[in-house]
């Protein structure tokens, strides 16, 4: 019987060897395929670094960068350099500057460089998640309809145009007078505000590249379509992308700031530079130091961001290191 069943099996057969190389093939291709998009990738990374490398060679990098990274350490290190805690009665209130009181001390009695200090993180915090939610929406959707494009590209891009007829502040107060003031929405709202803007450069970057050679190569390969926006298109935007970012922050930074100045960004007594100057406006002519201190970050930090945007532009237009002009 177990004979019987072994003649009835008969030996196993051998693979086709057709089968076999096709699926070689295949492999080896996607293999390739997937290496060349990896390094283009990387190569559109280190353009973007190569940028910021060239940023250092103009005068607006060379003064904007020292200024970003200088308003970076003290949000990082600023609640432990501080001499004072933010929130404590040190002193006499409104005390002029002193050695014991670099920037003087408020209508409460408390240190005034410690707070502004101690707030750079949170303005700092809130402007770049805001500014980056605005830039992965608008990016998300810009890059989406512009590859669709037809009736559903107009009708996306009418929306955004309705969204950009707002004023940002005026949103933004529609937003957090709706949903409440707190740290999560003021991030929500900066993102929601910078959505339409974003998408309107991120759509018409994908309308001239989705023309191009390569993409017409990854759509007669059959790529899904979420492969061919995220890897052969994105990549090749992130210069672009950088600079819109940095205008972005720039403008989050003054909308965080005014949000604060009118009551709804970081509430009292957690130091914020915009309710700092709300709350010193009173005192401005008999204590200007009050307000000085607040005003000058939010400049400096924002003529930085600007600067140092400026700085990536023009650099685009210098020659890299070692060529040859």
């Amino acid at each position: 019987m177990a004979n019987q069943d072994r003649l009835e099996l008969g030996p196993p057969q051998p693979a086709d060897s057709g089968v076999m190389a096709s699926q070689a093939v295949t492999g080896t291709a996607r293999t390739g395929l997937l290496r060349t998009t990896n390094a283009r990738a990387t190569a559109a990374l280190g353009s973007l670094l190569g940028q910021f490398r060239l940023a250092l060679r103009t005068p607006a990098g060379r003064i904007g960068l020292p200024l970003v990274l200088l308003h970076l350490i003290i949000a990082l290190a600023g609640p432990w350099l501080a001499p004072y805690a933010p929130t404590a009665f040190v002193g006499s209130q409104l005390e002029p500057p002193s050695w014991q009181f670099l920037m003087g001390t408020d209508q409460f009695g408390r240190d005034i460089l410690s707070r502004v200090m101690s707030g750079a993180g949170s303005i700092i915090a809130v402007s770049v998640a805001g500014a980056a939610l605005g830039i992965a929406l608008g990016t998300l959707v810009g890059m989406a309809s512009g590859y669709k494009g037809g009736r559903t590209d107009e009708v996306v891009m009418r929306v955004m145009d309705g969204l950009m007829s707002f004023p940002s502040l005026l949103m933004a107060l529609l937003v957090l007078t709706s949903l409440g003031a707190n740290a999560a929405n003021i991030v929500l709202t900066i993102g929601v505000v910078f959505t339409a803007p974003v998408s309107r450069v991120m759509r018409s970057i994908t309308l001239s590249l989705k023309t191009q050679e390569f993409v017409q190569s990854a759509r007669m390969r059959g790529e899904p379509v979420p492969y061919i926006i995220f890897r052969e298109i994105l990549p090749n935007t992130l210069p672009v992308l950088a600079v819109e970012g940095s205008v972005r922050l720039s403008y989050a930074i003054l909308l965080a700031s005014s949000l604060g100045f009118l009551g709804l960004g970081v509430q009292p007594p957690s130091p914020d530079w915009g309710l700092m100057i709300s709350e010193s406006r009173r005192f401005i002519v008999v204590a200007p130091w009050v307000a000085l201190a607040p005003a000058v970050a939010v400049a400096t930090l924002i003529v930085g961001v600007n600067l140092l945007t400026d700085g990536i532009r023009q650099a685009r237009t210098l020659p890299r290191e070692g060529t040859q002009v």
